[in-house]
């Protein structure tokens, strides 16, 4: 790296749900810019391939196994990665899951694991981590919300209800830990194609749709990211905290037309 704003090298960066989407994506991004990672998934086994993708990069890459949804799974999982890497430097919060039904639709388990998954769990994971950055005196912690977060759509509420509770749980840490040392901000993408959304995606008319409503006529693609993601975890973000960063070619500006 020649800029040291966004040079990563020595420290160590913990990225939850990275077994496949957007995990990898951030865990890449972090890896590049000099970061050794601590990868984390509900079955460890399923890191093992991206673990060697990692490694091959002259990285270190450890893969610990992690369900958000249990709160015993969190604290062992904090305790082995600082156990087997010391200072953690960095957290991306990216363990998340959906449900896409019509409101009507959905179920008392569908809120509950959506709930569970996205907002308490990135609550409790972030905890943990905090827990051993205080006494460092430092912390980077990037929650991921989503469009969703400031931005209302059918078919999408337990799931926006998280996405929108991750924004304001990110305000609340930012400022009951900034005296730490720690920064918390939110990384909001936009309409990425990820396996959580390919049933869209198929759809031809559907994709047309969505180009037309963003500003930047595509949706996202994976090098979207990456920048925004080093830019929270690095010292180039220092003065930068409680934030929700919108990563989505501009389509929470409404993207209506008022013209013909």
């Amino acid at each position: 790296m020649t800029n040291p704003l966004f040079d990563l090298t020595g420290q160590t960066a913990l990225v939850t749900g990275a077994s496949r989407g957007l995990g990898q994506i951030f865990a890449r991004a972090l890896a590049n810019s000099g970061a050794d990672l601590i990868l984390t998934s509900r079955n460890r086994d399923d890191l093992t391939s991206f673990v060697a993708e990692i490694e091959a990069m002259g990285r270190k890459a450890t893969p610990l196994a992690l369900d958000v949804r249990d709160q015993g799974s969190i604290e062992r999982m904090a305790a082995e990665a600082e156990a087997a890497c010391g200072q953690i430097h960095i957290l991306v919060n990216n363990a998340g899951c959906n449900v896409r039904k019509p409101a009507l639709d959905v179920t008392w388990d569908d809120w509950n694991l959506i709930l569970d998954t996205n907002l308490r769990g990135s609550f409790f994971v972030a905890q943990q981590m905090a827990r051993r950055m205080v006494p460092h005196g430092y912390g980077r912690i990037v929650n991921v919300g989503s469009v969703t977060s400031v931005f209302g759509y059918a078919g999408l509420a337990p799931y926006g209800a998280s996405r929108g509770g991750i924004r304001q749980l990110t305000m609340s840490l930012a400022d009951d830990w900034g005296k730490h040392g720690i920064t918390v901000n939110c990384l909001a993408p936009g309409w990425f194609h990820t396996k959580q959304n390919t049933v869209l995606y198929q759809n031809e008319q559907w994709v047309e749709y969505l180009k037309d409503r963003i500003p930047v006529k595509r949706p996202g693609e994976p090098r979207d990211l990456e920048g925004a993601v080093v830019f929270l975890a690095s010292e180039s973000s220092r003065y930068i905290t409680g934030q929700t960063l919108l990563v989505d070619g501009g389509i929470s500006t409404g993207a209506m037309r008022a013209t013909v």
